[in-house]
């Protein structure tokens, strides 16, 4: 029991008031219950059916490699991007223009025809869905004509396989064209460099590189050594020569082991001068200086001198020559490896200029034979029109519809109108308080009914 305003007890709501208050409503309970059913009974069955069909494609993330050759216009790898996109374009308006041409759906759907947009409209009916965890896509299309929605999805899925194998071709096909561009460009560009080259080995007078830098490497290392064998002549004969002018201005010398030792003339000399020495000594015991004998011998250790310092004069001359001969042979051979090194120095700038323009003309040719075997490859596969997507399955003719789906319908409409005839009579009765039979007393006032007084309708 609940306190109410008046200081009694009111007693509480059971299962049971809600039965007697269903019980009391019945009747517009049953009412809201049957309108709900009927209504949308009666909507279900007047509206049109709608049929929808669905065809399976197949996305394979790579075309079948027929050749072992690169793809002109890959198609990209298996990413999430890559499928949106192709989920895209199976509703794109070139394709669906293409099937609304080809099956003349304008003419076959009133709806089209009057339509501001036909492709849009025809794309609202049009749904793409992929299948979890496989390359499967379902193209499906609805239609009050179960035979038209099946011809439609089954073109929307040939459709876009064409246009798939249409936008290969159609790339393959303007590689090519930009490729026949190129090796016109790139053959007199090779034809330019291949006379540039033999122009410039024939100016420059190079017939074979390493044949004459082997020669001119021969060159230098025989005058090189000559050159040396030259400069150590020449420094034995300046020694020679700087010995004799030594003797030559100091006759003291003149008894110099290594000056004589090279001339017999000045041998004989020096031990014919030794002997008359030999002899004044001997004369020197017995005769003063004046005495004839030793004036005689002095006169001929004067005459052998004389002859001596001629002789030396006369090698001195002859080391002179020779040493200005072996002076010039040996700037002579300086010169000649000097001008040979000038010549390898030379060489070496002519095969750079030379290997500079032979890289060149080897490049292009590369280049050239490159864009020469890519245009034969992709003119094969042009022809071969590899695809890599197709249709797995196409749309049969539906046999029920998918709208108005009137089991669903009044499946819902018999909890709907529940629903609301409960309700309704809940708030019917949860508004309404007035008193009408004794129970009622007892129920909201909390007291005993003592009697009942009955109405009674008065007589004139």
């Amino acid at each position: 029991m609940i306190p109410n305003d008046l200081g009694t007890t009111v007693r509480e709501t059971h299962l049971k008031d809600y039965y007697r208050t269903l019980r009391k409503h019945r009747w517009l309970v049953c009412g809201l219950f049957l309108a709900t059913v009927f209504t949308v009974a009666i909507w279900s069955f007047v509206q049109t059916p709608i049929y929808q069909a669905s065809a399976t494609v197949l996305i394979e993330p790579e075309p079948p490699k027929v050749l072992n050759i690169q793809e002109v216009t890959p198609i990209g790898g298996p990413s999430q991007d890559y499928y949106r996109t192709q989920y895209e374009l199976m509703t794109s308006r070139p394709i669906v223009e293409k099937v609304i041409e080809n099956l003349n759906l304008k003419k076959r759907m009133p709806g089209l025809e009057q339509s501001y947009d036909p492709a849009r409209a025809l794309q609202g009916a049009i749904a793409v869905e992929p299948r979890r965890n496989t390359r499967l896509v379902s193209v499906k299309f609805e239609s009050p004509d179960p035979r038209l929605a099946a011809e439609v999805t089954s073109a929307l899925a040939r459709q876009y396989v064409k246009h798939n194998l249409d936008v290969k071709l159609r790339g393959a096909q303007e590689a090519m064209t930009w490729l026949n561009e190129q090796m016109s460009t790139l053959k007199a560009r090779v034809q330019e460099s291949s006379e540039a080259l033999q122009n410039y080995r024939v100016r420059a007078g190079i017939m074979g590189l390493q044949e004459q830098r082997q020669i001119t490497a021969q060159k230098i290392m025989d005058f090189n050594k000559q050159y040396l064998e030259a400069q150590a002549q020449r420094l034995s004969v300046e020694a020679k020569l700087g010995e004799l002018q030594r003797v030559a201005s100091d006759r003291s010398g003149a008894q110099t082991i290594f000056t004589v030792a090279d001339s017999a003339l000045i041998q004989k000399l020096k031990q014919e001068a030794s002997e008359l020495e030999t002899s004044k000594a001997k004369l020197s015991r017995t005769y003063k200086e004046k005495h004839p004998e030793i004036l005689k011998v002095d006169a001929q250790i004067e005459q052998v001198s004389l002859k001596i310092d001629a002789e030396i004069s006369t090698m001195l001359r002859a080391v002179q020559t020779e040493f200005r001969v072996a002076r010039a042979r040996e700037e002579t051979l300086l010169g000649n490896v000097n001008r040979l090194r000038a010549e390898a120095q030379e060489l070496n700038q002519k095969e750079i200029q030379y290997l500079n323009l032979q890289r060149d003309s080897d490049s292009n040719q590369q280049l050239y034979e490159a864009v020469l075997k890519r245009l034969k490859e992709t003119g094969v596969t042009g022809g071969l029109e590899t695809n890599n997507v197709s249709v797995i399955e196409d749309a049969s003719v539906p046999r029920t519809p998918v709208r108005p789906r009137k089991t669903i319908n009044l499946a819902i409409s018999v909890l709907v109108g529940l629903v609301v005839g409960v309700g309704v009579a809940l708030v019917i009765e949860y508004f309404d308080t007035t008193v009408k039979t004794p129970d009622d007393v007892e129920r909201y006032l909390g007291l005993p009914v003592i009697g009942i007084v009955p109405q009674f309708v008065g007589k004139r």
